[in-house]
């Protein structure tokens, strides 16, 4: 299992997109409870949907970028190649 490691400007990057999809998901249940129009609805969940892929997509994206540095290194914990490719491609659909 490779462990969270974001850099400082990574980290603050991936909780701004986090913390606009909550605003973001917040205000769509302001708008259904107000009655809103559903095109308006719609258009703000699929915003804060694409607010959470991003910060999905930098998470990934890092903890690929620290298993190439580990594996180089000769840190894959015990995993070899195939199965950490199978566990990479398995993180890259659960948000497909």
């Amino acid at each position: 299992m490779v462990e969270l490691d974001l850099a400082g400007a990574e980290l603050k990057a991936v909780l701004n997109r986090l913390r606009r999809a909550q605003g973001q998901i917040s205000g769509v249940i302001r708008m259904i409870e107000e009655g809103r129009d559903c095109e308006e609805v719609v258009m703000q969940l699929a915003a804060a949907s694409r607010a959470l892929d991003r910060a999905g997509f930098a998470i990934i994206a890092t903890g690929l970028q620290q298993c190439v540095a580990d594996m180089e290194a000769g840190r894959s914990n015990g995993e070899d190649a195939e199965q950490m490719r199978a566990r990479l491609e398995k993180l890259f659909l659960s948000l497909a």
